[in-house]
């Protein structure tokens, strides 16, 4: 508990320089992000006897990444579908497990969590606070009320026990009021006309973000592993702390974009 804690508190001031600066500290922050947590995902499945094409994955994101264009996004899918399919035609060694799982990482990760980029780019640049917002104090939120009132209170009702045992429903509304409440607050104070799509996204988004983090355990417990790396105590990996932002960037993004203007 701890060691999460201060973590958090480590990581915050980090994100928020990234965030303020933009541009291209974010994007490189960004890349860094994907590059780190790609490989954590790739190096999963090896506990399976599936090894996707780490260094196929990590150029054609480093290209996706390159300019964030509409052009290069959609020349990226082509590119690296293209690849895959020449290296599974001659390569006798590569299954086309592996070729799937490398697609899939791409996009899972790579590609969701481009709309960090994307928001950013949009005509109000305060959005992007929204992806973190949701999906960190829905976790928050979720993790001690599934604690407190779970344990203390009601007695734990759990939410998917196949997939994550740990996981109740008093986290998750307790994530939903968490998420709203905060969205709320942010609005409040800093986008006073946005405060009706506040308790959307806050709804909708903290939904959305504890999905992710079900998916997530999922493909843990399908390769067998507790956590996706290390390198963030009390967290895991990197994957582990932005397995909820990679649903919540790409629905943040597309609401703004159709509903708010």
């Amino acid at each position: 508990m701890l060691r999460r804690i201060l973590t958090g508190v480590l990581g915050v001031p980090l994100l928020v320089f990234i965030i303020i600066s933009g541009g291209l500290v974010l994007k490189i922050s960004t890349l860094l992000v994907v590059i780190v947590a790609l490989r954590e995902f790739y190096m999963s499945f090896h506990l399976k006897n599936i090894y996707p094409l780490n260094y196929v994955g990590y150029l054609f994101t480093i290209f996706m990444y390159w300019s964030s264009s509409r052009l290069h996004i959609n020349l990226s899918f082509l590119l690296i579908i293209f690849t895959l399919l020449i290296i599974f035609l001659f390569n006798k060694k590569v299954t086309l497990t592996d070729i799937s799982i490398t697609l899939l990482g791409f996009f899972y990760i790579s590609y969701f969590l481009l709309h960090i980029i994307l928001t950013s780019e949009l005509s109000s640049n305060l959005i992007i606070w929204y992806i973190f917002i949701i999906a960190w104090l829905a976790d928050t939120s979720a993790y001690f009320s599934g604690s407190f009132m779970g344990s203390k209170i009601f007695g734990p009702k759990k939410l998917f026990p196949e997939v994550s045992p740990k996981k109740t429903i008093e986290g998750f509304i307790g994530g939903i009021l968490g998420s709203v409440f905060a969205s709320l607050i942010f609005s409040y104070i800093f986008i006073p006309n946005f405060t009706t799509h506040s308790i959307v996204l806050g709804l909708l988004g903290s939904i959305i973000s504890q999905t992710g983090d079900l998916v997530a355990s999922k493909i843990k417990r399908f390769v067998g592993i507790k956590d996706f790396g290390n390198v963030m105590p009390g967290h895991g990996g990197i994957l582990d702390r932005f397995d909820s932002v990679l649903l919540v960037a790409p629905f943040v993004y597309y609401y703004t974009l159709f509903f708010f203007k």
